[in-house]
């Protein structure tokens, strides 16, 4: 080893970043998905490929059970210490971030001091993921169901293990709950070299074909002469009006759109890579420079996404970072053409392939020349000349015997979740333990339950349910408390993982014979949002009413009442949401609230709805949900003045979805009404109110063309 020379390492370090914290988690299940943006309608399934419309088609997500979603995050950002671990060599340096779904945060090319990711300054966590909390920048890992994954702010394990080449390698792990699956991905750089090797490995040890998803999604920064290649001369176009179509590339509709910039809304570029094919996609500036991405042909698909130049990406660019930063785009690979379909993966078998990330300088000329199969030509013989593909292939090859090294060090700790499923079903995993160790507060009921038969109290409010096919069966099995057998809430589960298997009328009656112990305010609001399923407006605000009336402390095991008034207003011993006393109850009336108000505005309660709010401590009413809330409310109430006087003083919906509405439909619902005064809403008077009051900068998170207000 010559003297400039550095050995290969993996270290941990901590990084500083201005980050908001990701808070507590929602305490009410997630019977029904958060919006998904992408999807699509049988009809235009049809016109698809078949093999690709039979795997949009395969077991999409019904909810994001058993995980719970994660909307407890605000946009107050402090200097936070994060636990870091660094994989570094004479070339690049990788900063890895395993407390945040194993997020590649930063990749260095050294001998440049080039940056080849897109690096956010800051930690803001935004509603992108399946149960929410998600956030930009870096490489991730998507791994579940159509969307970001729900790991994406959460632990992985972590740990050293052998590579391939005799040095080191991270390796990170985790039990995906969606679909009930082991994964690793292994992490290294061999002595010397421009790519850092990424092997991944996904398991089913089922004795079923389950359906997977990934995606690799590598956020690369913006510019006006960036360009994304890839070996593709059309691609699936997925825009946000819920559409599919094939279009050539580079440019369609009169725009190159390989260039992020040209296009105005956001959208997707699903490239169609023939078949025989290298596998790559590279980002490379108006030098010729930037980061390319490779793999083994496994993971086959290839895909832009673009936020568009127009006023709601751009806005979406400034929510997530810091006012100032450069903006970026994502370009992506996953299993299959597009992310709107999922593949199954046979009882007892595994996906793995390798993927290489590294820097790429290609001749200027021909990568923004007019020629486009050129400029791919050039992009790939450079390429093959830094990683040939036979090359990448032997290392993947070298790879494999390797991911069933067992760690040796643990660098970070995961879930306790993937050790539960271990002690149940007895699997074998090698390469990736689920220590007995890692198992805590939340899964000791349903331990207990495998071990016993039956689920233990826990002190309410109800924790999280499993939904599994075998917890589901134990829960049939377990003593019920109507039975007086039982002394844990086993209808309420029982109710929640027969909900997840599609039996909403079993469901309902497990839930309501939960109520014959005593009301509580988790099982009440199941019945609520079955209820709206059901189109039962009226019984769904009763029941949501119902559950907010339950004092603090109803439960199985507990005395009614027994937390008092002052607990059920959340001014118990506590610090914020999360305190020990009172805390879990306040975040179980904030998150009912949330619900509630639409439920009573859908059925004609206005007045109803408005005590909801001002129930709600002052602090938590001042946050930007339940100002939209409140504007909502007043407006329903007639008084679209006062409405308007919220939007003018301002505020910010710290949860807003990608994809949501409402801020743009709120807003020219109270300029219309405004505009007509006593009068009728006529075509006209909407048109006028479009005129007269656009919508303000602060508030335009569109991500498609304005098309009036849904009624």
């Amino acid at each position: 080893m010559s003297e400039d020379t550095v050995a290969t390492s993996v270290r941990r370090t901590t990084l500083t970043l201005p980050a908001a914290q990701i808070g507590p988690d929602n305490p009410l299940p997630a019977l029904c998905p958060l919006d998904e943006t992408h999807s699509i309608d049988d009809r235009a399934r049809a016109g698809l490929p078949s093999a690709m419309a039979r795997q949009i088609g395969y077991e999409p997500l019904r909810s994001v059970l058993p995980v719970r979603l994660r909307d407890g995050y605000r946009r107050e950002r402090t200097p936070t210490d994060l636990d870091a671990i660094v994989i570094e060599n004479d070339r690049l340096r990788a900063t890895v971030l395993p407390g945040l779904g194993g997020r590649v945060h930063s990749l260095l090319h050294k001998p440049t001091g080039r940056e080849l990711l897109y690096r956010n300054p800051v930690l803001q966590p935004a509603a992108f993921a399946l149960n929410g909390a998600w956030f930009s920048g870096g490489i991730e890992w998507n791994i579940g169901a159509t969307g970001h994954t729900t790991l994406s702010c959460a632990p992985m394990h972590a740990a050293r293990v052998p590579a391939p080449d005799g040095g080191e390698m991270l390796r990170l792990w985790e039990w995906e709950r969606l679909r009930d699956l082991p994964f690793q991905v292994d992490l290294w750089l061999p002595d010397g070299s421009d790519f850092l090797y990424v092997g991944v490995r996904v398991r089913n040890p089922h004795d079923r074909t389950v359906p997977v998803y990934w995606w690799s999604n590598i956020a690369v920064p913006e510019g006006e002469r960036t360009r994304v290649l890839a070996p593709a001369d059309a691609a699936w176009h997925y825009g946000y009006e819920r559409s599919l179509r094939r279009v050539p590339v580079p440019e369609s509709d009169g725009v190159d759109r390989s260039y992020p910039l040209r296009g105005d809304f956001p959208a997707d570029y699903f490239y169609d890579v023939p078949d025989g094919e290298r596998r790559w996609i590279a980002s490379l500036d108006e030098d010729g420079q930037g980061l390319v991405q490779t793999s083994t042909d496994l993971l086959r698909g290839r895909k832009l996404f673009l936020w568009g130049s127009g006023a709601g990406g751009r806005r979406w660019q400034e929510w997530l970072t810091e006012p100032g930063t450069g903006g970026y785009a994502e370009i992506q690979a996953g299993l299959a053409r597009t992310q709107l379909e999922h593949v199954p993966l046979a009882a007892g078998e595994e996906f793995a392939w390798l993927e290489a990330y590294g820097p790429l300088a290609a001749d200027p000329a021909a990568v923004h020349g007019d020629d486009w199969t050129a400029a791919c030509a050039e992009a790939a013989g450079r390429l093959e000349t830094a990683l040939p593909r036979a090359g990448l292939d032997a290392v993947y090859a070298a790879w494999r015997p390797y991911a069933d090294a067992e760690p040796k060090e643990s660098l970070a700790t995961g879930s306790g979740w993937g050790a539960l499923e271990v002690e149940r079903g007895g699997y074998e995993l090698p390469g990736t333990p689920f220590e007995a160790a890692t198992l805590g507060a939340e899964q000791q009921p349903w331990l207990n339950l495998l071990h016993t038969g039956a689920l233990p109290a826990t002190p309410p409010p109800a924790g999280p349910s499993l939904v599994g096919p075998h917890w589901r069966d134990l829960l049939e099995a377990a003593p019920s408390d109507v039975q007086g057998g039982g002394d844990g809430d086993v209808d309420y589960h029982l109710g929640v993982a027969q909900w997840h298997a599609g039996d909403r009328a079993q469901a309902v009656r497990s839930w309501e014979r939960s109520l014959r112990v005593g009301p509580t305010p988790w099982a009440l609001r199941c019945l609520a949002v079955a209820e709206t399923e059901a189109g039962e407006t009226s019984r769904a605000a009763d029941r949501y009413l119902e559950a907010l009336g339950c004092p603090a402390g109803t439960g199985p095991g507990t005395e009614s009442g027994a937390g008092g008034e002052g607990a059920g207003d959340g001014r118990g011993e506590q610090t914020g949401d999360g305190g020990a006393v009172g805390g879990a109850w306040e975040l179980l009336r904030i998150a009912l609230a949330r619900e509630a108000v639409p439920a009573l505005l859908a059925d004609g309660r206005t007045e109803d709805a408005a005590a909801v709010l001002a129930r709600l401590r002052p602090d938590v009413r001042e946050r930007g949900r339940f100002q939209l809330l409140h504007a909502q409310v007043l407006l329903a109430q007639g008084d679209a003045a006062s409405a308007r006087a919220v939007f003018d003083r301002g505020f910010e919906v710290d949860d807003l979805r990608e994809g949501d509405e409402s801020l743009d439909a709120t807003w020219h619902a109270i300029a219309e009404r405004l505009t007509a005064g006593d009068g009728p809403l006529t075509e006209d008077v909407r048109a006028r109110a479009r005129a007269e009051h656009p919508l303000p900068a602060r508030y335009e998170y569109r991500i498609r063309p304005a098309i009036g207000r849904q009624s």
